[in-house]
């Protein structure tokens, strides 16, 4: 039950750079991607829960927020802590015994919009679900419609796609509220009846410190109530997972890690809420021939030495498919440049050049007669072999 540390669910410690976190959730999604791990039950939760730390930890702000928290000790571990319906009114919640801080502990109500702790509101929403202070008191959570969660995904796109934009059917993995049960949990013509565990509260909370925070009750899954029996579609959860089809619209002239939002293709929304979000982070597949710097293409051409020295002309495709021809001049060395104006990557109204870089290739071997000429050119140019 305790709130794991998002520098310890992404394995990398709080001073890691922005980059050095985006590294490590690339590569942990990868692994865990239910997608991957067809036959593990526990993935898509462990994908979600590394979804989760990137998303506060990937933005400056909430890492921020988030590093403030860390430092009050709220994520020192919950399981020792005060327990919901101790001493005190409702909302009010004590250290457990032995442990330091201000006399009857803090209270959410207490600390107002938590400005004073900079802002930190936004974030205990974030993770802890809801707003802080509704969730402090006896009936902390809302039954009725709730937005869905969003969905993150990585995409991986080809070169070109990612140059030219385009579009790229997708299928997601989605938990979604249950059709049978419509997310009670209860099977038809069960009941529901209230929750032992919370007292109906559908929260409880835990502490250390004198520093307390509310979790959904694991028994009742935040619900308040348990049915008498649980619907066999979803075990009593009162979702499922499916699969959602999405097509995605690449713009032109994404960079690798470019991230993007799509309003309402998430999960649908308990009890008829609007559904969330889908974040989608492009990973841009290497082509074979082009590579990219900024919004220039560079298309790498092989020449040999005949060409190189005495001159001659290539043709070149562009991303569009275009061929354009290029005269190579007289004396040409390996790794010479030349532009294609206007031909590159379009974004935001710029337009990158096509850039075609010669490369002089040496034969490996001569037959005879061609080691003798080369021999004899050599020498006329006065060459020491």
């Amino acid at each position: 039950m305790a709130q794991q540390d998002y520098y310890a669910v992404l394995g990398v410690p709080a001073s890691a750079t922005q980059d050095e976190l985006k590294k490590a959730y690339r590569k942990l999604a990868a692994k865990h991607h239910p997608d991957k791990n067809p036959n593990n039950p526990k993935a898509a939760d462990t994908f979600k829960g590394i979804s989760e730390a990137y998303q506060t930890l990937g933005d400056p702000e909430k890492r921020k927020q988030y590093d403030e928290m860390r430092r009050l000790g709220a994520f020192g571990g919950f399981g020792g802590g005060a327990r919901s319906g101790g001493a005190g009114r409702p909302g009010s919640y004590g250290p457990p015994p032995g442990a330091g801080g201000a006399q009857g502990g803090i209270r959410f109500e207490d600390l107002g919009d938590l400005g004073g702790l900079g802002g930190l509101g936004d974030i205990f929403s974030s993770m802890f679900g809801g707003n802080a202070r509704e969730n402090a008191g006896p009936q902390a959570r809302s039954r009725g419609p709730q937005r869905g969660d969003d969905i993150e995904a990585t995409l991986e796109i080809p070169f070109r796609t990612a140059a030219l934009g385009g579009k790229v059917p997708v299928e997601l993995d989605v938990t979604e509220e249950c059709a049978t049960c419509h997310g009670t949990g209860a099977a038809p013509g069960a009941k529901l009846v209230t929750c032992t565990e919370c007292g109906g509260r559908g929260t409880i909370s835990f502490g250390q410190g004198g520093f307390a925070v509310q979790r959904p009750c694991p028994v009742c899954l935040g619900r308040g109530q348990v049915p008498t029996e649980r619907c066999p579609t979803c075990n009593g959860t009162g979702e499922v997972r499916t699969r959602k089809k999405v097509v995605i619209t690449v713009p032109p002239g994404v960079d690798e890690g470019t991230r993007i939002r799509l309003k309402g293709q998430g999960a649908r929304g308990p009890k008829g809420g609007p559904p969330g979000d889908l974040l989608i982070t492009f990973h841009v597949k290497p082509d074979r021939f082009y590579r990219r710097e900024g919004l220039d293409v560079i298309a790498p051409v092989k020449i040999n030495i005949a060409q190189a020295t005495l001159g001659t002309k290539v043709s070149v495709k562009t991303l569009d498919g275009k061929k354009v021809t290029i005269k190579i001049p007289p004396g040409t060395t390996s790794g010479k440049r030349f532009r294609v104006p206007g031909q590159g990557i379009e974004r935001d109204g710029r337009r990158g050049d096509l850039i075609v870089e010669v490369q002089v290739t040496v034969p490996e071997k001569l037959t005879p007669e061609q080691e003798e000429a080369m021999k004899k050119f050599a020498e006329a140019m006065d060459y020491k072999a």
